[in-house]
């Protein structure tokens, strides 16, 4: 199997949206790592937790440095609950092209603005994220990768949830992630 190489960490890397393996590991857990993630309805940033996660925000690092994001919709958005994005269809059935494991929260660990792995079930992280929106994220079973927390934007993501849907939880009017940039310090 041939091994993904790392992005650039300065974001020169070309867009790429397919993969045949996960990334080296490249993200330290001592490392503060904060992601920007721009939207057609504004900014949110989010603090990423390497130390709790390491596996998953290596994940979402590399692929915010290969522009993976770039473009992408939250294609389902339930308010009081989440807003989901990262699916490069649309649709919440594509991924990278590779899967990788479960790091699970302790019980109770999920707050307004927590970043998450969505899964199809036990170790099926790819690409797709969700940040809570609600009360019903908040009592979620530790069963979602939990990689960050908002520390900005949450009148953004207010807007995002307020946005109005169809039956099956899309957007009526495109909610686009415009970029995902990752500063570290």
């Amino acid at each position: 199997m041939t091994t993904t190489p790392a992005p650039a960490a300065d974001g020169s890397s070309p867009r790429t949206t397919k993969f045949s393996s996960p990334m080296p590991m490249t993200v330290a857990p001592e490392t503060s790592y904060q992601a920007t993630i721009s939207t057609s309805l504004g900014d949110m940033v989010a603090f990423l937790h390497p130390n709790k996660a390491p596996q998953t925000v290596n994940n979402f690092v590399n692929l915010a440095r290969y522009h993976y994001y770039d473009g992408l919709v939250f294609h389902r958005v339930i308010s009081g609950f989440m807003i989901q994005g990262g699916c490069p269809e649309g649709s919440g059935r594509g991924g990278p092209g590779y899967r990788f494991a479960d790091e699970l929260p302790t019980p109770g660990a999920y707050e307004i603005g927590s970043l998450a792995m969505a899964n199809a079930g036990p170790n099926t992280n790819g690409s797709q994220f969700f940040i809570v929106s609600g009360a019903s994220g908040v009592g979620l079973p530790p069963a979602y990768s939990l990689f960050g927390k908002l520390i900005s934007g949450l009148d953004v993501l207010e807007a995002i949830q307020s946005t109005p849907t169809n039956r099956s939880d899309r957007p009526l009017t495109d909610v686009v992630i415009n970029s995902v940039t990752i500063a570290e310090g």
